[in-house]
Formats: C-alpha cells, sequence, structure tokens
C-alpha cells in the first residue's frame, strides 16, 4: 500500500499578544485549527463582516517593507515571520485570527510563533499534502541578486548574503527539512537593519513598534543590542527565515533546491511570478513517503 506525507494541523487554538512593527499598537492574534484542503488563511476580527485572506502569492498587494496580503481592500501586513514557523513546522491548514492590519512583530524572529505551535501540538490529517515538485530550473537576477530553483527530491533551501558592513560579510547557510530542525537552527534568528535606516523609517511615521527587543540594530561597528547575536551567522539564518515565509506563498509545500543570492521579499516575489507563469517546469500532486 502506497504511502503519502499527510496534511497537518494544529491540535487546538492558541493566542498571543504583541506589537505591531509600524503602527506600534498592541495586537491579538490567535491561531485555529483549520480543516484539510483549507490553507493558511487570515482574517481581521476588528473588520467582521470582511472576506479572509489566503495566503497565496496572487494576494500580495505590497513588499516594499513587509510582504502584505490584501484583497476587496482588506490587508494584513508582516507575514512573512508566522508564515515562516508554519512552513518550518509543515502546517498546512490554520486559521490565524488577528485585530488589526499588522502580525505582530514579538522578538523579531520566528521563535514565540514557532513555540506556540508546538506547545499547541501538530495533528496529521488524513488527507495527503500536495507539493509543487520541480522538473526544470527556473531563476530571476536582478544586477548581481538572484533567486534559482532546481529539481531535488526533497526540499532543501541554501541562502547566501554579501554585505559590505564588517559585522556582516558574506554569510551562507543551508535548510535541509529532513535533516535540519527549524525550531532550533532557524526560528530564532531576529529581524535586522541599520541605525539610519530605523532613522528614516521614523521620519516617515513607519516602525513605531521597532525597538532592541525585536531587531538586531547594527550601527557602525557595533550591535547595540545588549543581547549578543543568538547564532554567530544569525543574519543570514534570518534572511532564510524570511525566504521560507516569501515562498510559502506557493500555496503548496516544494520539492525543489532554491538558491538565494542576496534576495530580499521584492526579488522572491518576483521569482514566484515567474515560476508559476512557467507552468511546463513543475508539477503537482502527492509524494510518496
Amino acid at each position: 500500500m502506497t504511502k503519502y506525507y499527510l496534511q497537518k494541523t494544529l491540535s487546538q487554538k492558541v493566542s498571543v499578544s504583541g506589537t505591531g512593527l509600524h503602527s506600534g499598537k498592541k495586537i491579538n492574534l490567535t491561531i485555529k485549527p483549520a480543516p484539510e484542503n483549507h490553507g493558511i488563511k487570515f482574517r481581521r476580527v476588528d473588520l467582521p463582516g470582511t472576506q479572509d485572506i489566503p495566503a497565496i502569492f496572487k494576494m500580495v498587494v505590497d513588499t516594499s517593507l513587509a510582504t502584505v496580503l490584501g484583497i476587496n481592500g482588506t490587508i494584513i501586513s508582516t507575514i512573512e515571520h508566522l508564515m515562516a514557523s508554519f512552513a518550518g513546522l509543515g502546517i498546512d491548514n490554520a486559521l490565524v485570527e488577528v485585530d488589526d492590519y499588522e502580525i505582530p512583530i514579538m522578538d523579531g524572529s520566528a521563535w514565540i510563533f514557532t513555540q506556540l505551535i508546538e506547545n499547541a501540538g501538530i495533528k496529521k490529517q488524513s488527507a495527503p499534502q500536495h507539493f509543487i515538485i520541480v522538473k526544470e530550473p527556473i531563476k530571476v537576477t536582478d544586477n548581481d541578486k538572484s533567486v534559482v530553483i532546481y529539481p531535488e527530491a526533497k526540499f532543501k533551501i541554501t541562502c547566501k548574503i554579501d554585505f559590505s558592513h564588517p559585522l556582516i560579510r558574506k554569510q551562507e547557510i543551508i535548510f535541509d527539512r529532513a535533516k535540519n530542525s527549524f525550531g532550533k537552527e532557524i526560528s530564532q534568528a531576529r529581524t535586522f537593519g541599520f541605525v539610519q535606516d530605523l532613522e528614516l523609517l521614523r521620519k516617515f511615521s513607519l516602525a513605531r513598534g521597532g525597538s532592541l527587543d525585536n531587531a538586531i540594530v547594527i550601527d557602525k561597528d557595533r550591535i547595540l543590542n545588549k543581547e549578543e547575536l543568538r547564532y554567530p551567522d544569525e543574519f543570514v539564518r534570518h534572511k532564510l527565515l524570511d525566504s521560507l515565509g516569501d515562498f510559502s506563498l506557493l500555496g503548496m509545500p516544494i520539492q525543489g533546491h532554491i538558491v538565494t543570492y542576496k534576495s530580499g521579499h521584492a526579488l522572491n516575489h518576483l521569482f514566484i511570478k515567474k515560476f508559476l507563469e512557467n507552468k511546463n517546469a513543475w508539477e503537482t500532486g502527492p509524494a510518496k513517503i
């Protein structure tokens, strides 16, 4: 008898409160189990009667400062860290309820969301998971930046960055879901930014909720946070975390090897657009265990 990977959801609902990165407001978030083939959807409980927003690429309306989904004028912003937790833990179906337009930033990583989901318990469902199975390479470039995917029997992602800043420089990491632990090795990596960028954002009334509690802030030759780096290469690990969240908007887990070089949300989403247009390069179906 052929066995397939099965869809997963949470065993019970979980809730958390935190601050919105850009609004600075307190936001309440609840993640609920969902039935088979539901996917990940977001519900704005502060706007009763509005349509749930599926976490799929065609709902992306902005990638300038964060990944923003929207439908009929309703938006949900800064979803990438929560989506990375779902992708990293293999969650296919969940309903996310939130009472404002942002997902709370928490500590700037996916750690708290990952812990919440793991503490709730992960439940296997009856229906098989459907995968996007890559058959041919696809690549996008923007000057020296690039994203490419290759056929592979499982999911892997390689992330490479190269900053001129002396505390970052060149870093590279490979995440193989079959070998690596998302919770231990990726989820705790925090977002990072430079002092001058934070000052500019605040000048335009953005990043009101940003602080040393939810981001690594870098000056010319030092980190301003009292907490040391959680990993020696925390910067590239966070870039990989963001990429997991972005690529999860394909709506299905991937069988393939993604390699990113100096990429960010905008290029990741440009890659997804090209990927979906190249229908001969991939197929969908259940994957045998």
